[in-house]
């Protein structure tokens, strides 16, 4: 189950239901009558009690955005029953139970669903690689490598099946690249750049990671060590050595294992001694937990 202390971007969370309800009701307002079908059959103050089930096995999160969706359709939906975020569901498992007027569930049904069906595809893959590293130091982050608009909570997806979070974006650290490094006359020339522009720009706090695609450029870094090191696409026997000379630094930096990593190779990646293991896959591959919304009752 996830640790109570994982923050849930809620203002993230409104305003990308707010968005996604505009999209599928084809109005700004909340308004139910906006779809056709329902307003075509189903009774205006028609009651109904709906249940949605996993289809397969998983880990839900996403939770309170759907509980947003509901709310926002009716604003007196009672919230009967749910499981919480970081659970573990067999197929077939109740997720949530909801009472309130029929149109409203069914006009928050697919925005409800498409939420959580994402954001507990990204807790289960991330559940799955968090399992493969059992017992090693790494941990398993997340990329920049997300759906457009769901960032914030497709990282919270991530911190709820387990893993950790990367930089947010391109404003909390600095991530040195080949061509960020090309641009520099190199990766150590790089990191004394950003340090220095940080300290001119009283910024020194933000972290500078840095990427090694060779153990050449390890022994570079070695010399202007980064917060950071990313040993990027490298072999066993390469992160292994590289692990061991960057923990002979007077200050280590953390070490981070990024590109192709699955769950076929997490595993012989953590044995290396990383700190953390990155997996683009989380977020940009995950497949969507299979999820179902039924009316369980409808009071004619």
């Amino acid at each position: 189950m996830a640790d109570a202390a994982i923050d849930f971007p809620a203002a993230a969370a409104a305003a990308l239901v707010a968005a996604a309800l505009q999209e599928d009701l084809g109005t700004d307002r909340v308004d139910t009558a906006a779809d056709l079908t329902a307003a075509a059959v189903v009774p205006a103050d028609l009651p109904a009690t709906a249940r949605i089930v996993s289809r397969g096995p998983g880990v839900i999160a996403g939770l309170p955005a759907a509980r947003l969706v509901f709310a926002a359709l009716d604003p007196e939906v009672e919230w009967l029953s749910a499981v919480a975020d970081g659970q573990y569901l067999a197929a077939g498992a109740p997720v949530l139970a909801v009472r309130g007027n029929a149109r409203a569930l069914l006009a928050a049904e697919r925005t409800a669903l498409n939420l959580l069906q994402r954001l507990s595809g990204v807790a289960t893959l991330t559940a799955a690689f968090v399992a493969a590293v059992a017992g090693t130091r790494a941990r398993i982050t997340d990329t920049r490598k997300t759906t457009p608009g769901m960032r914030s909570l497709e990282k919270y997806a991530v911190r709820v099946g387990g893993g950790v979070n990367h930089r947010m974006g391109l404003h909390d650290a600095v991530l040195i690249k080949e061509n960020h490094a090309a641009s520099a006359g190199g990766v150590a020339a790089a990191v004394r750049q950003a340090r220095a522009f940080l300290a001119h720009t009283q910024r020194s706090h933000v972290p500078v990671y840095a990427e090694a695609r060779t153990l050449a450029e390890v022994e570079e870094l070695r010399s202007s060590p980064p917060d950071r090191v990313m040993l990027d696409n490298m072999a066993l026997a390469d992160l292994a050595t590289a692990v061991g000379r960057l923990r002979q630094l007077p200050v280590p930096p953390v070490v981070e294992a990024t590109g192709g990593v699955n769950l076929a190779t997490v595993r012989g990646v953590a044995e290396t001694g990383v700190d953390l293991i990155s997996v683009g896959a989380l977020t940009h591959s995950a497949p969507a937990l299979d999820l179902s919304l039924l009316f369980a009752s409808v009071l004619v």
